[in-house]
Order: C-alpha cells, then structure tokens, then sequence
C-alpha cells in the first residue's frame, strides 16, 4: 500500500516509452543484482549494502539508498543492521534512529505501508526530522517496508535532493524491488545468525575439556561434588566478569604452575 505524508501530493507523471522503458530496465537491472546475490559467501553488512545500491538504481529520481534492519518491540525501536550506498544517506538515517527516532523507516516499518513525501522540510508527519533534512538540502523521501509474511524486518530508504521527485511511478517500481529483497535480505540474516551460532557451539565444545579439568581440580581441593564445584567456577565467572571458560583456563594453569614448582623444589 502507498502513501504519502500531509505536505506531499501525488505526482502526475507522463511517461514517455523511453523512460518508461529505461525505468523498466534499470529495475530489472535492480532485481538481477538481488538474484546473483549468494548470501553465503557475503557478510550480512556487504549483502544490505548491495541491496542499497541496487535499490537506488532501481528506483527513478534517487540520489541515495538506505538499508535497515529494524527491530520494534515493546523497548522501542531497535537497529540492527544499517548500510548506505551514499554517505549523506547514513547521516540522515542516523539523525532518524540515533538522534530523533522519528523519520519515514520507522513509519514505514511501524504501519507496514510505503511512506513518501517530496518537501521534507515541511513535512507535518515528521516535525523534527523533516526540517532537519531540509536544511541538509535533501527534499524527497520514499521508505519501502521489508515485509515477509507476519513480519516486517525493516526497510529502504530512498533519498532525493530535488522537491516531488517520487511519483507514484517510482514508488510502484519501489514496492515491486522491495519484495524480493525482503527475502534476499531475511535469508542473510538467518544465515548470519546460524553462523554465529556455530561459532557459538564450536567454543563451547572447544571450553569443554578445561572446564572438565578445573571441576575436577575443585572437587580434588574440596571433596565437593561436580555439580558444586561447577557452580563454583560459575560464582567466579560472575564475580569477575569473566567467561567461563577462561576462569577454568586460569584454575588449570594455576595448578600446572604450581605442580611445576614443586618438582622443581623436589
């Protein structure tokens, strides 16, 4: 669904066959890049920056393209993952969800609609932010929601220095970019976040033994049985702030350090 804010009208655009047929190109353009895009040999940060590129070919009039991956849940709004494909795009995302948390990405995300407006500094939907990127010599603003079934994940914000430049022409090419990016840009995330757990595990399973090896250096002091003695080690993680497995690292070479010192004493 598009929309667009108070101050904004709908742009009545004639589009002759060449533009409308360079438009139609650059979109496919957009999405081929989307498609040959392979998540699993891209970071999460280099795949949004290459969705955000490609979205400010795709779309007509922009002079700059933002991704946001946008939590909102009952602590607020919550960025995530944020790229650029200019950087007076990351300033006025920054000034929307550092500074302000007011802007048309977080409208977007929050009504799960296309927002836009052609004169941001007189903008009455966004009374802060809009006046703010006004004097930034930036006037035209479109956010396309990321949207997947029962959720939103975040959006693109599209930018443009010139007044009204996004018709309803560009938004429509905008919402059909949106859609399988939404996709391009949830697989990665999955994917990233499946990464992340596998480094997780592979530690674990790699703290495992020394772990084992303080709780029976413990028990060996104490006579208290595993369950205590892991406790034990855990009581000490917390105290000092320290990762489990490094407090057993420190108990173990403690004890190596000081069955060294013995033999040397023998």
């Amino acid at each position: 669904m598009t929309d667009f804010g108070d101050t904004a009208r709908a742009t009545p655009v004639v589009l002759t066959l060449e533009q409308a047929s360079a438009d139609a190109a650059d979109l496919q353009a957009g999405l081929s890049q989307l498609a040959a895009l392979v998540a699993g040999t891209l970071g999460l940060d280099e795949l949004l920056l290459r969705v955000a590129t490609a979205a400010a070919r795709a779309i007509p009039g922009a002079d700059g393209a933002g991704v946001t991956l946008l939590r909102i849940d009952g602590e607020g709004n919550r960025v995530e993952a944020l790229a650029a494909s200019q950087p007076f795009v990351r300033d006025i995302d920054e000034i929307q969800y550092v500074t302000l948390n007011e802007g048309p990405c977080i409208t977007a995300a929050l009504e799960r609609r296309t927002v836009r407006s052609g004169s941001l500094g007189g903008e009455r939907m966004w009374p802060r932010f809009g006046p703010r990127v006004g004097r930034m010599g930036v006037h035209s603003a479109l956010s396309l929601p990321l949207l997947l079934p029962g959720q939103v994940i975040g959006a693109i914000n599209v930018y443009a220095r010139g007044k009204d430049v996004f018709s309803d022409h560009a938004a429509e090419l905008g919402e059909l970019f949106a859609a399988p990016a939404a996709v391009a840009v949830h697989n990665a995330q999955i994917l990233t976040q499946a990464l992340a757990l596998t480094v997780q595990l592979q530690t674990a399973l790699s703290s495992r033994p020394v772990i084992d090896q303080a709780i029976g250096l413990l028990r060996g002091r104490s006579g208290s049985s595993a369950e205590e003695a892991f406790e034990r080690l855990r009581a000490l993680s917390q105290k000092d702030h320290t990762k489990l497995a490094n407090v057993a690292q420190h108990i173990v070479e403690d004890a190596v350090r000081r069955a060294r010192a013995r033999h040397t004493d023998i």
